[in-house]
């Protein structure tokens, strides 16, 4: 049973748009929080995958970070959705990136 903090982080997640991506940081900015690991922990249990898609999450950097299933999984994801990932980053990270 999720927490209520995992509850929130996963109400936010499922706001990002297919095609785009938003990190730990600004998920946790949104819950007023700098518990940037707490968010990634939340992901990683993520029991509604891929309702909430978690594999639109990436660190500050556009780098591919942490997914239950795997790095690899998570890329093919993203790809799939029109977003192109070079050597673990976001190719257009800046033009992808979710604000809210």
């Amino acid at each position: 049973m999720p927490t209520e903090f995992q509850n929130k982080v996963y109400e936010i997640i499922k706001r990002v748009p297919k095609g785009r991506v938003t990190t730990y940081k600004i998920v946790a900015e949104m819950l007023k929080t700098r518990g940037y690991r707490a968010v990634g922990n939340a992901l990683n249990k993520n029991p509604y995958s891929p309702i909430v898609p978690c594999h639109r999450v990436v660190n500050y950097k556009g780098q591919l970070h942490g997914f239950a299933v795997g790095l690899k999984k998570k890329e093919e994801m993203l790809k799939k959705e029109g977003v192109k990932v070079k050597k673990g980053r976001i190719a257009d990270f800046e033009s992808r990136l979710y604000r809210f």
